[in-house]
């Protein structure tokens, strides 16, 4: 297994992924799972799958099928102790992965998806930022901060239907503090493409689009 280096260890990494169909990277057991899945939720199970073993696969200089990954149906991606946390996320068209030496969280949106922007922010949003005014409400705020919260909960390994209220969301600093938990999150969100990005951990420095490895495909 390949060492990383401090550089390489502090930074975390990011894979993006156009969604392709391809699965040609799976465990048996994994082939297995996704044989109890429905037919959408197996080929998504089996693509995300895929990418994770190739993607950490370039990390830790290991063979895609030895990569000790637990990785169930509606569970987060973990790793061995020792091995550091990752973090998915997909979208209709897109999929994002990110490994870290510390706890992180990754969400990812369509920039263009449509979406009650409004009705959204008054479901979840009012209550817990103020700085959120309806004369001022737009369709790209209201997605950034939902792209953050979903970031957010999934550092957590939390539910979003029980989380979202709690997640109270700061555009200056770049702040979520769960306020049932007592959580304090920093987060930073990445415009790639046609598609928005946000990362949230605890450490006080912010990452930005550099760290972004791209593939339209293997």
């Amino acid at each position: 297994m390949k060492l990383l280096n401090e550089y390489e260890y502090k930074i975390p990494k990011i894979w993006f992924y156009e969604i392709k169909g391809v699965q040609d990277v799976v465990t048996i057991e994994e082939i297995k799972t996704a044989g109890k899945l429905s037919d959408l939720r197996s080929k998504v199970f089996l693509e995300t799958r895929a990418y994770l073993r190739k993607s950490l696969s370039t990390l830790f200089d290991l063979d895609p099928l030895e990569i000790p990954i637990n990785a169930n149906p509606g569970e987060p991606p973990r790793l061995p102790l020792g091995l550091g946390y990752i973090s998915l996320s997909h979208c209709k068209d897109a999929v994002t992965i990110v490994w870290h030496r510390n706890k992180i969280g990754i969400d990812i949106e369509r920039k263009d998806r449509d979406f009650n922007y409004a009705k959204l922010a008054k479901k979840y949003f009012f209550h817990t930022n103020k700085s959120i005014h309806k004369n001022n409400l737009n369709k790209n705020m209201i997605l950034n901060q939902w792209c953050a919260t979903e970031a957010a909960i999934k550092w957590d390994h939390g539910k979003l239907s029980k989380d979202i209220n709690h997640w109270q969301y700061f555009e200056k600093p770049k702040k979520l503090i769960h306020n049932k938990k007592n959580l304090h999150l920093h987060y930073s969100q990445i415009n790639f493409r046609n598609w928005t990005i946000a990362l949230a951990y605890e450490e006080r420095n912010s990452f930005n689009n550099k760290i972004i490895c791209y593939s339209k495909s293997f």
